[in-house]
């Protein structure tokens, strides 16, 4: 229906204003209503290629209307085309419609612009700086994303639940507990509600930063709770690897009428491999499939190789590898070549290790992690050709660290970092760590400088 009207409206535009029968604004108004008309019916593609044809402007409530499906869609590239089109036109937006754009260019990661148009509003409102702030947390720059809502904090304006969740996404990501808690603290000045997203992004915060009783706590004292809610529960003690406690909460978790997903399952899987619980494992997997209908994903095949591999069965992970319908995915094959580590299957971690660098060679990553593999089980001829091979790609990896906070300070650890001005006291401790494990009879990994 509105393929029709969108030619005839374009025919009828272009032959009226050649006879002097129709007004720019009468044209524009037509226009108008024939675009928000394609977007409420869900063609905004339509709507665009329209746009493109007239050249003509729009009121600001399409121009709205437009950038709102492209986000609600997370349609960016046409977002960014709709702005091109007010360039091209002169079109210089309002206020709300630069907040709109902002938005726009914060989801799509494109923070140089978003940073541009947030700079240029006159007046920026919590939906400017929730943009901005969600923006900096989505791309990894949590450190960013905290210092601008202390200053959203300084202007004085007054945060809402969307600031907060961003916020202890940040604090969880960079595991830092005090500031973390300050915020919480913040927000229970601002007396926001019992809202699910806000309390399950504090719940993760608490538990990432080994609060587990605070995260636990928080948990019991949320009044609307659902499967998100739970699942954070359940990943929180997965990532401590507290079998026991995944698996109570997952079944208190049942017993309320809750119903899993596959995050859920993932980590109950998880931890069922921590826990050396093999039945266990197969039964949630199979129950994942029957009771629930989900379709195991990549992770979940790798996690149940994972469990099967730490066992000590590898032939039986390899063959669970070959009957996966993910077998080249390079996730599963890695777990495969973690356990063939483990337990010093050199023919299974040649096999497991060529199938997992098949995939994505483009991941400087994976180089590392083989020649570590290699290096575990003695194979420097190895080791030597995939450092070439990365030399020669010329792809460099950032090197890890590790991060702590002590008394307020955030420390930073690189390998072999003796930059800490305690650095001296610090590796006297791993040294008798070290011979403590050893007396209990770990076994370090072999290393060649």
């Amino acid at each position: 229906m509105f393929a029709g009207k969108t030619s005839s409206l374009i025919s009828r535009m272009q032959s009226e204003s050649a006879n002097g029968r129709s007004s720019f604004a009468e044209n524009t108004r037509n226009l108008d209503k024939v675009l928000q008309g394609l977007c409420v019916s869900g063609r905004l593609a339509e709507a665009i290629r329209l746009l493109y044809r007239t050249g003509l402007r729009l009121h600001p409530r399409t121009y709205s209307l437009m950038l709102q499906e492209c986000i609600f869609w997370k349609d960016y590239r046409r977002g960014r085309r709709i702005h091109a089109h007010m360039v091209i036109v002169g079109y210089v937006p309002n206020e709300y419609l630069k907040t709109k754009l902002l938005i726009l260019y914060a989801k799509s990661g494109c923070l140089e612009t978003a940073r541009f148009l947030f700079n240029d509003l006159v007046e920026k409102d919590v939906f400017a700086w929730n943009a901005i702030i969600a923006g900096y947390v989505q791309k990894g720059l949590e450190e960013d994303g905290l210092e601008n809502f202390y200053g959203m904090r300084q202007t004085g304006l007054r945060p809402d639940q969307y600031t907060f969740a961003s916020v202890f996404r940040a604090c969880a990501t960079l595991a830092l507990l005090e500031p973390g808690r300050q915020v919480h603290g913040v927000m229970l000045k601002c007396q926001i509600g019992d809202n699910v997203v806000v309390n399950s992004a504090l719940i993760d915060m608490y538990f990432k930063c080994s609060s587990i009783c605070d995260g636990q706590l928080l948990f019991d004292k949320c009044l609307s709770r659902n499967t998100i809610t739970w699942t954070t529960l359940i990943s929180g003690y997965g990532k401590h690897g507290r079998a026991a406690e995944v698996l109570d909460s997952y079944h208190r978790m049942i017993s309320e009428s809750f119903r899993p997903n596959n995050v859920t399952f993932l980590a109950v899987l998880v931890a069922c491999s921590y826990g050396g619980l093999i039945d266990e494992g197969h039964k949630y997997f199979q129950s994942m499939i029957r009771d629930y209908g989900i379709v195991p994903q990549a992770k979940h095949y790798a996690a149940m190789v994972d469990l099967l591999g730490r066992s000590g069965k590898l032939k039986e992970a390899y063959e669970f590898v070959l009957k996966s319908p993910c077998k080249e995915h390079s996730v599963i094959w890695g777990a495969l070549l973690g356990a063939c580590k483990i337990h010093g299957d050199l023919d299974l971690l040649k096999i497991a290790s060529k199938k997992y660098f098949e995939f994505e060679r483009v991941n400087a990553g994976k180089y590392v992690v083989l020649a570590n593999a290699y290096a575990l089980s003695g194979l420097w001829d190895d080791v030597e050709d995939v450092r070439a091979s990365l030399r020669e790609s010329g792809m460099t990896k950032e090197p890890g660290y590790s991060r702590i906070e002590v008394q307020k300070e955030v420390c930073f650890f690189f390998k072999a970092d003796k930059s800490h001005q305690q650095a001296d006291e610090i590796y006297q401790v791993i040294r008798e760590i070290t011979s403590i494990l050893k007396d209990a009879g770990y076994i370090p990994g072999l290393s060649r400088n």
